[in-house]
């Protein structure tokens, strides 16, 4: 054995026979390559489980971004905190029962981004504060609203009611007419004269003076006849569909059941007993005058073929005097055009009543008009002191002209 000796191995002094290092490198690097494997792998895994963790924080982050992004739009619909005061024109045809109907309109004039959160607001709010509910109905009309009132604000507008406690108090006289009535409106910062005029054609009123009244070409100002004069009291800026409603309601009150009856009675409808009242209100220098005019006005009306015109100078002076000085560029038609329906002088071509009512005749004018004296004269004239005549006859007429008022022209 001393002369044997392994290929590749080392001997000692001793002839101690022991494996080289080769062999030892061999299989330590089998160890070491599977110890590296698994280290491998367990970075790899621990890698793994790294990047989803990122994963999951940027998915929290992002999802936290949005749900905060939603969270600020719905607050901001709420308390209107970055809203435009820019006002957005609301129309409503007809009236609207719930809330939810209301703020999907409000959403689609852009007024509020989130809907189903502010449906869901009111819902919830209603239920805690149930005293004063804000989830409608809400009338018909026109509202001018803006984001800066915030969703609360929008829903009470809508309801008619004004976010200020600001009232002034104004009386509008009987005869006032409807170009008078928006003009002091405005001057005492009630409500604009566009935005009123805009509700007075185009909105539907559930009151049944006016509720199929509709606006007609010959007519400046569908309302005309039934915004009752008297003292009301109104909020500052307040919703020009709650003003005409006050108007509405005080007319509906005043023209009662019995008038209406007896409309009927004396064939006529109540619009009509509204134009002939407009007329007495404009004709008569006081009241004691305004039942004998009416005399005189449904003579005439009985006996068209003898007299075609009223013969008064009130229909077209209300054409002249207020409808034309309210006229705009833009507006539909001329004086010259009204004037063809509602002037009733004698040398017109308008036959029996105007197309409309003059004024907003007062309850007296009113009754006169359903309860006129009883009378044969058929003209009727004043003098420069107010004072009336009145005569049967053309010949009666002339004379009493001549006598007590030659300066009038017939």
């Amino acid at each position: 054995m001393d002369n044997f000796a392994f290929n590749g191995n080392n001997k000692t002094e001793n002839n101690d026979v022991y494996f080289s290092n080769q062999s030892d490198s061999v299989r330590n690097a089998g160890a070491d390559s599977r110890v590296e494997s698994k280290a491998k792998k367990k970075n790899k895994k621990k890698g793994s489980g790294v990047g989803s963790t990122y994963v999951f924080f940027i998915v929290v982050i992002v999802a936290s971004m949005i749900l905060s992004i939603y969270a600020i739009f719905c607050m901001n619909d709420i308390l209107a905190i970055t809203k435009s005061k820019s006002s957005v024109t609301v129309s409503f045809t007809q009236q609207v029962k719930s809330s939810n109907e209301a703020i999907d309109t409000l959403s689609k004039n852009g007024l509020i981004k989130c809907k189903n959160f502010c449906k869901l607001f009111v819902a919830l709010r209603d239920k805690v504060i149930s005293s004063s509910s804000i989830g409608g109905p809400y009338d018909a009309g026109v509202y001018y609203l803006n984001g800066k009132m915030g969703l609360e604000g929008m829903l009470i507008a809508l309801q008619g009611e004004n976010l200020t406690g600001e009232t002034v108090t104004l009386t509008f006289p009987e005869g006032y007419t409807i170009p008078e009535i928006i003009k002091k409106l405005d001057d005492n910062d009630v409500c604009e004269k566009q935005s009123i005029l805009s509700v007075i054609q185009s909105t539907d009123f559930t009151y049944s003076l006016v509720s199929d009244l509709k606006a007609e070409d010959s007519v400046p100002y569908r309302l005309e006849g039934y915004l009752f004069p008297d003292t009301y009291e109104f909020y500052l800026d307040e919703n020009p569909a709650a003003v005409v409603r006050k108007f509405l309601k005080n007319s509906e009150d005043k023209f009662t059941k019995k008038y209406r009856n007896r409309a009927e009675e004396i064939g006529l409808s109540y619009h009509d007993a509204i134009i002939i009242a407009s007329i007495i209100q404009k004709e008569a220098a006081n009241n004691e005058q305004m039942k004998t005019i009416s005399a005189i006005i449904h003579n005439r009306l009985e006996d068209k073929a003898s007299f075609p015109t009223l013969g008064c100078q009130s229909t077209a002076d209300y054409i002249t005097n207020k409808v034309a000085p309210a006229l705009s560029s833009t507006s539909a038609h001329t004086s010259e055009y009204y004037m063809a329906y509602y002037n009733t002088n004698n040398k017109s071509t308008v036959v029996g009543l105007p197309a409309g009512p003059i004024c907003n005749p007062g309850q007296k004018a009113i009754e006169a008009a359903l309860y006129p004296n009883d009378s044969d004269a058929k003209f009727f004239f004043h003098d420069t002191k107010g004072k009336m005549y009145t005569a049967k006859t053309p010949a009666e007429f002339k004379s009493k002209v001549q006598q007590y008022a030659p300066y009038l022209e017939y």
